[in-house]
């Protein structure tokens, strides 16, 4: 079985040459992504006390929902099919018709639901996939005919990685949100004397709700943020985030799950304690998930007049960058007027960083990972982390 993950692999990383149009492998990755979708998806329908998010509960309400799993199953069998044909290595097309079929199995599109109830805790695997497919479709295109740098792969080095830690966020969404928002709950219960504010900012026009949200939120990471980066325990969750030597839309889900805890806590305190509508706190978390995947993602464009006021992929590649110029700075999401207003922007003129990563010998793989906050000894002067003195 290890052998046969490790030829899939193999297949799935082939150098760009191996993998023209023509040659099978659109349609064999086409196929496999398709297929695992459709599982999925079945898999959630089948045991939704286990597997489905309850704010996805109106996507699966919608008629055309399970006729669009069996349009993705089909085009996934039809892909398998052509993989088959033009490719001499059929590993993938092979793969793709194995999952489809243990699809079919569990009763495809038309799978009847297990209503055994669970333990009152899901795992989100039908927001994994929506999640992955709106955020790929939207940023894989963009990075393959705009790139910043060509002759990056879709399959890079570490992209399982990064993968995988998509894949926890996304599955553990309900446990995550419970510890994030815990402090504003906490907030909320011993704050009943701000209803009149409340009241105040709820009536404000939808908008400016929006704007405020930006800019307050904005305002918390910045200093949250600049915090990971001074203090060397801190610093210590925050390096793996940094230790990605390759920047795409991919790469901006690997974090230390103590530190998305952190961060989400802090961002949602001004959303759920100060009585801003509950559309405008759903919009900016559908926002801060697409713009945090695009100033990560491999997009080109210098933007040298604009990034002074609005992020850019430009602007948050720099806070990446392995040289020394690019260490504790433009740590704002937004607005890099803050950065400005504090001393931290760093964006000259139509460069961007060469290389990506930190000094750090930071572990590969998410177990060593996971644990690297409490094993790393020790960090030279002038890594990210240490400000440098005034």
């Amino acid at each position: 079985m290890a052998g046969y993950l490790q030829t899939l692999m193999r297949d799935l990383e082939s150098p760009v040459e191996v993998r023209r149009f023509g040659s099978g492998w659109f349609a064999g990755f086409f196929g496999l992504l398709f297929a695992i979708s459709g599982l999925v998806m079945v898999v959630a329908l089948k045991f939704p006390a286990w597997f489905t998010t309850p704010e996805l509960q109106i996507v699966r309400d919608w008629g055309g929902f399970r006729t669009a799993i069996h349009v993705i199953l089909l085009a996934s069998y039809a892909l398998a099919l052509l993989s088959l044909l033009l490719r001499p290595r059929k590993v993938l097309g092979m793969t793709t018709l194995a999952i489809g079929l243990g699809a079919a199995l569990l009763g495809g599109a038309s799978v009847e639901a297990d209503n055994a109830g669970g333990w009152g805790m899901f795992f989100g695997l039908d927001f994994f996939i929506v999640n992955l497919l709106a955020t790929g479709f939207m940023y894989a295109p963009l990075e393959r005919f705009v790139p910043h740098r060509r002759e990056q792969r879709l399959f890079r080095n570490e992209w399982r990685e990064d993968l995988f830690y998509f894949l926890v966020s996304s599955m553990f969404v309900q446990i995550l949100a419970f510890l994030s928002l815990a402090p504003s709950q906490i907030i909320n219960a011993n704050t009943s004397n701000w209803q009149a504010f409340r009241a105040m900012v709820a009536d404000l026009p939808w908008l400016v709700q929006f704007a405020i949200v930006l800019v307050a939120s904005d305002m918390l990471q910045y200093w949250y943020h600049r915090l990971f980066h001074k203090v060397p325990f801190l610093w210590g969750f925050h390096a793996v985030h940094h230790s990605a030597k390759s920047m795409d839309w991919l790469a901006g889900s690997r974090m230390h799950i103590v530190e998305v805890v952190l961060l989400r806590a802090v961002t949602s305190l001004p959303l759920f304690t100060l009585g801003f509508g509950a559309s405008v706190m759903q919009a900016y978390i559908g926002f801060i998930y697409v713009w945090s995947s695009l100033l990560h993602a491999n997009v080109g464009g210098n933007f040298n007049r604009l990034g002074h006021w609005i992020a850019t992929p430009r602007f948050h590649h720099w806070h990446h960058g392995l040289e020394r110029e690019a260490f504790d700075v433009n740590f704002a999401i937004h607005f890099p007027w803050i950065d400005k207003l504090f001393g931290t922007f760093h964006l000259p003129e139509d460069r961007w960083p060469k290389d990506y990563g930190i000094p750090e010998d930071v572990p590969r793989g998410y177990g060593p990972q996971f644990l690297y906050p409490w094993t790393r000894t020790g960090k030279k002067s002038d890594e990210p982390g240490t400000e440098p003195a005034e």
